[in-house]
């Protein structure tokens, strides 16, 4: 999207009086808005307007007159720089509490819905939670090779020595892979010039089990000192259980390339969730804070209020985590899965938890339930986890059709939850809508939302 540039001198003095669903603060200044990067609602200070866009004004702060009294001093001094974890300077009991209010809001806002939100649930220790980590690498000017987050909306990456939401064991291994890049004298790939060898490392590490995945994403199918590479990264970091390298050639954004060797070990790693087992490749999904998705699913269970006598239907199902977890509770689940290699998983993961009562198809789910409620089958609780675009009209008008009795909404975007939530309100009644913090201070907002058939719908 383009930017049209502002006088960088141009410097305002305001007071934000909130925060932007995307967390910016918000300063009034005449009939003018200004969206601010770290400013907090009460703040009042100097701001450099840095942009415009579409119309908005957009600044970050050069002098603050006076702090909000949930501004805290940030474990990690290059998170405004960075960018990943910006909330990382606001309270957490503070972060917390906007998310719940923004969640409400949104239901507000589109679905004209005023509703209660149950407190968003946080962590008791909200660092070092994230099991999935992957990082860029580059060199510097005197050859010293780096890696770090990519800064906001650019390709620049910003040199990241120790992150404080990623796992703990993941920060000697990437020091480990600096070193021998050096030694070894593999240069990072440049996406500019197309020319270098490493990409990206990407490291999945298990919460349950003593496992550890590092995937080297490469430019290149072979390289030199490969086999000495992973050889030495496993002899000074023995917790390593299994080492992929994925190839990725294209001039693209998208991390993970198609083709893949195992290096070492078995090329996948094994995690626990709800009580069962899961295998985690390089290019699974799998939810990134285990401690809070146990927690969300077991909410997602109780909302379900389900029994023995139930079929329940699993949509947007990945790997079946959901349906997998649901088993135990119910008559049968049936999962439906667009991609066929997650629906692999899915069944692979139902065998090796001697779980019979799962069947998962490769399909399109709304075609799926609009055949079975054609078929007059009955389902009486649906889970769906629809990706950040939220689900469309052809799945909820199936949905429509098919009347589960109960329905367990889970989503990582709270403007298209509540969109979609307002398309079946007509027909369903909302019982509890509870969000989840996955990401600690970041801007992201899980929510669980269940809902039940009204009555005079249910003949």
């Amino acid at each position: 999207m383009r930017q049209t540039g502002v006088a960088p001198l141009t410097v305002v003095h305001g007071k934000c009086v909130d925060l932007s669903f995307e967390g910016k603060g918000v300063v009034k200044n005449g009939s003018d808005v200004i969206f601010v990067d770290g400013m907090f609602p009460g703040e009042e200070g100097d701001i450099e307007i840095t942009y415009r866009r579409a119309g908005q004004l957009f600044g970050k702060v050069s002098h603050l007159d006076k702090k909000s009294p949930n501004r805290i001093d940030p474990r990690c001094k290059i998170c405004s720089a960075c960018g990943g974890c910006t909330f990382q300077q606001y309270a957490y009991e503070a972060q917390l509490k906007w998310k719940t209010d923004k969640v409400k809001e949104q239901f507000r806002k589109i679905a004209h819905m005023d509703v209660e939100v149950q407190p968003c649930v946080g962590m008791d220790n909200p660092y070092y939670y994230r099991n999935k980590i992957q990082m860029p690498f580059a060199k510097d000017r005197k050859g010293n090779v780096y890696c770090g987050f990519y800064k906001q909306n650019t390709h620049v990456i910003v040199p990241v020595d120790k992150c404080h939401i990623e796992d703990e064991r993941a920060e000697k291994i990437l020091n480990v892979c600096k070193k021998l890049m050096k030694s070894m004298h593999i240069d990072p790939y440049n996406e500019d010039e197309r020319y270098g060898v490493l990409r990206h490392v990407l490291i999945r590490t298990s919460y349950y089990k003593d496992q550890i995945m590092v995937v080297l994403v490469t430019a290149v199918d072979s390289f030199r000192s490969r086999g000495n590479f992973v050889d030495a990264l496993v002899k000074e970091c023995p917790e390593i259980t299994t080492v992929v390298q994925n190839i990725n050639s294209r001039a693209t954004n998208v991390i993970l390339g198609e083709k893949e060797h195992v290096l070492y070990g078995k090329g996948y790693i094994e995690d626990s969730l709800c009580g069962l087992s899961f295998r985690i490749s390089a290019k699974s999904f799998y939810q990134t804070n285990p401690v809070m998705t146990e927690k969300l699913y077991r909410f997602a269970m109780e909302a379900g209020k389900l029994t023995k006598e139930d079929v329940a239907f699993d949509a947007y199902s990945g790997i079946g985590t959901i349906g997998l977890i649901a088993c135990k509770d119910v008559k049968n689940v049936i999962s439906v899965e667009l991609v066929g290699a997650a629906v692999k998983d899915g069944i692979r993961n139902a065998e090796r938890n001697h779980i019979e009562d799962f069947k998962m198809y490769c399909d399109d789910a709304s075609s799926f339930m609009v055949n079975m409620a054609s078929r007059k089958e009955h389902v009486d609780v649906l889970f769906m986890d629809p990706p950040r675009k939220g689900s469309d009209e052809r799945f909820l008008n199936a949905v429509l059709k098919l009347k589960p009795s109960r329905i367990v909404y889970v989503s990582c975007e709270p403007s298209t939850l509540a969109r979609d939530v307002a398309y079946i309100n007509g027909m369903y009644q909302v019982e509890v809508i509870q969000p989840f913090d996955m990401f600690p201070h970041t801007t992201h907002v899980e929510t669980v939302v269940s809902l039940s058939l009204k009555k005079a719908d249910k003949h």
